[in-house]
């Protein structure tokens, strides 16, 4: 049985019950699950780990609890809103450079750990929506792409597959109203989380069986 592990913020956690060790969320891991256990029954174990609010550094401050102790097969990665919105909220964001650094100490320490595990970058996002307009739009997409570029960077670093979600959901903002995706500008709603789902099964079939 292959063990997949989610790994992320708000936008994985998607309210799982943290009482349940087994429940995925209402968000994308709990749709993934559905679509591989359709495929091939038996075939997976899925452990969402995903954190609402967590930023770069708090990921790293429990990577040995919620990653390397669980010895997952393959884990997906999706972080770094937070280390924007953060700062823009209370002042207690990432900046992009300590946001790049402690992704590698992360990404290295891992593989040192786990050296099989089988790795897949998501970069985080943000799109018009009700928070993100409110803050400054233009600001904060600016700075979450420099957040995109440094998870683009670790994945070129450490040969991983890269899903760049800022790309597919500007791609869906073309083709229609974003608030189907997400109406806040950074959390999914139904057509944003079919999105991620789809993205995050592309390359999975692709890259890592």
């Amino acid at each position: 049985m292959i063990r997949i592990l989610f790994q992320g913020d708000s936008i994985t956690d998607a309210g799982r019950d943290r009482k349940n060790p087994e429940s995925l969320g209402a968000g994308y891991p709990k749709f993934v699950a559905g679509a591989m256990n359709f495929e091939e029954p038996g075939a997976y174990e899925f452990i969402n780990r995903g954190i609402g609010g967590n930023r770069i550094v708090d990921v790293y401050a429990r990577i040995k609890a919620d990653i390397i102790n669980l010895k997952p097969d393959v884990m997906s990665l999706m972080i770094g809103v937070n280390d924007v919105w953060h700062e823009f909220g209370n002042q207690n964001g990432v900046d992009a450079e300590k946001f790049e650094r402690i992704y590698d100490m992360l990404i290295s320490e891992i593989k040192e750990a786990l050296p099989d595990l089988k790795i897949m970058i998501l970069s985080p996002y943000v799109a018009h929506g009700t928070s993100t307009d409110a803050i400054g739009y233009d600001e904060f997409r600016a700075e979450v792409v420099k957040r995109i570029d440094a998870a683009k960077h670790i994945a070129d670093k450490y040969d991983l597959p890269f899903i760049n979600m800022q790309a597919r959901f500007d791609d869906a903002a073309a083709r229609g109203p974003i608030s189907c995706f997400t109406q806040d500008g950074v959390h999914p709603v139904a057509g944003g989380v079919e999105l991620i789902k789809r993205a995050w099964l592309e390359t999975y079939k692709k890259c890592m069986k």
